[in-house]
């Protein structure tokens, strides 16, 4: 290859880039060919999406998690808070959700709720940029929490094959990775088609995921030893800063199993009548899920004692913590194993679900904003035929290919910081501010309205800030954020400028 000559593949590549660059910095008006978005989710399917949604992996993966973090079975308070603090969020999300039943979710309400040609373009602007990050992490917590979990079957496939640090993050490859990256590629697989051909899935999927949980909690309560389940330490309520440390732990992780719960707003121009389907979905998930994970925490730890989680069962062991938990219940032999093997399926399906459910409800964020001409145009395609934002699913699958290098903990970590700094808090600033209220009154009954505004808001916005503050490694995750922001507050300059400058010329 000739690199002198201004034709050869390097000049060719530098001017294909940066005529990609200059794509994504020009806020072009938006074409999507005529295809617009169907309402073809009913309130059955989108109430079981959000459930596979916040069910997902999570609680099976994380229960060892909150009871190291709580020290003992006061884990269950963990659960508990984090259920209350979903159903004052959930109200947040439900009365804007009917508002502004558009694709998109917190994209539109940010917009809308801080000005569509002032502030709010810019806030608006700043959440879709995180979400290129945020997202792709969130759907690969699940790609690896299904990939730790079918590693039940092949034992070897943990084992790095080559690993690196990225400014004190490990990056690892192993077999792990190679499923975590498959499951994604089918769910993408799946997705690629018209929604209204996912209805029945999603239902399935649905009562599978809580197939999964009831097997736990029967399992546990047939099997229960009250002297296991409530045997709290010393001073488990003494409220010290220890305490308070362990509840803030304890409720990142729970705060992130019980996320999704809002899924359904993503999809809010996809489903049959919004004012009824989209608070049925939210705050009946909650109930439900919320329910079960209490259940689930008191079932598990009722016949696999706390000190096992938090010491006495090794690394391996404790990735299949519902595996052991079956083999304990059922003692020795093939009706124990065949038990263990039965909820390890379970709980690989419960983790695809999720993937499904969150790759289909984020991809209509990108799509959203650029359909409003505030992101890359390229993003607001529509599929002729399917009537999907299928750049938009494709680009956040890829992304999360990427993510699925990067270890389930710190994922998770990293992924709740990011999504309460950049959504939960400015979207719950935004219900309060005059504008919202003023919508409150002009809608009267024709969008759901939250009982004893503003109480569920204030509550939501505590116990945010209290998850937040309350993490040892507070200052060096809010640097994290504080990159993200700036470079999405250069890029949305750049764009500014340019449009300003077109608009000149």
């Amino acid at each position: 290859m000739d690199l002198k000559t201004p034709e050869s593949g390097f000049a060719a590549r530098r001017g294909s880039c940066w005529l990609n660059l200059k794509t994504m910095l020009q806020a072009s008006p938006v074409e999507a060919g005529g295809a617009e978005l169907e309402r073809g989710l009913s309130a059955r399917a989108a109430l079981g999406l959000n459930i596979i949604d916040m069910v997902g992996v999570g609680p099976f993966v994380t229960l060892p998690l909150i009871v190291i973090a709580m020290g003992g079975p006061q884990a269950m308070l963990g659960w508990l808070l984090g259920a209350l603090l979903s159903l004052c969020d959930g109200l947040v999300w439900s009365e804007l959700g009917t508002t502004y039943p558009e694709a998109g979710g917190s994209y539109v309400y940010l917009r809308k709720l801080y000005g569509e040609k002032g502030l709010g373009q810019a806030v608006s602007f700043l959440y879709a940029w995180q979400l290129l990050f945020s997202a792709p992490l969130s759907i690969a917590s699940g790609c690896l929490g299904f990939s730790q979990y079918m590693s039940y079957f092949f034992p070897r496939s943990g084992e790095r094959l080559w690993s690196f640090t990225v400014l004190h993050v490990p990056v690892v490859f192993s077999g792990q990775t190679l499923m975590a990256m498959a499951l994604c590629c089918t769910a993408l697989v799946i997705l690629y088609r018209k929604i209204r051909s996912l209805d029945r899935l999603m239902r399935w999927l649905g009562g599978a995921v809580v197939l999964a949980l009831l097997a736990i909690i029967v399992t546990g309560l047939t099997h229960f030893h009250a002297k296991l389940a409530f045997d709290f330490p010393a001073g488990s309520f003494h409220l010290g800063p220890a305490f308070f440390a362990g509840l803030g732990a304890g409720m990142l992780i729970s705060a992130y199993d019980y996320w999704g719960y809002y899924n359904v707003c993503f999809l809010g121009a996809e489903v049959r009548d919004p004012r009824r389907t989209i608070p049925l979905a939210v705050l009946g998930s909650i109930a439900i899920v919320g329910t079960l994970y209490l259940l689930m925490n008191i079932s598990v730890l009722g016949v696999l004692p706390w000190h096992d989680l938090t010491g006495n069962l090794n690394g391996d062991a404790r990735m299949f913590t519902m595996a052991v938990f079956m083999q304990r219940a059922y003692g020795a032999g093939a009706g124990a194993h065949g038990a263990a093997v039965a909820i390890v399926v379970l709980i690989a399906l419960a983790a695809s679900a999720s993937v499904l459910a969150l790759l289909l409800g984020y991809s209509r964020i990108p799509y959203a904003a650029a359909k409003s001409g505030n992101f890359p145009a390229v993003f607001a395609k529509v599929h002729p035929k399917h009537h999907i934002p299928h750049v938009s699913l494709l680009t956040l699958g890829g992304m999360t290919l990427f993510c699925c290098l990067f270890r389930l903990q710190e994922v998770i970590t990293t992924l709740v910081v990011i999504r309460i700094l950049f959504q939960f808090l400015a979207q719950g600033i935004a219900v309060l501010l005059p504008r919202h209220r003023r919508a409150r009154r002009e809608r009267g009954a024709k969008s759901f309205r939250m009982p004893l505004y503003p109480l569920p808001v204030v509550l939501a916005l505590c116990g945010f800030l209290f998850i937040l503050v309350s993490r040892p490694n507070f200052l060096r995750e809010m640097r994290t954020a504080g990159v993200i922001l700036a470079a999405g507050a250069l890029v949305y300059g750049v764009r500014m400028w340019r449009g300003v400058a077109e608009a000149r010329g």
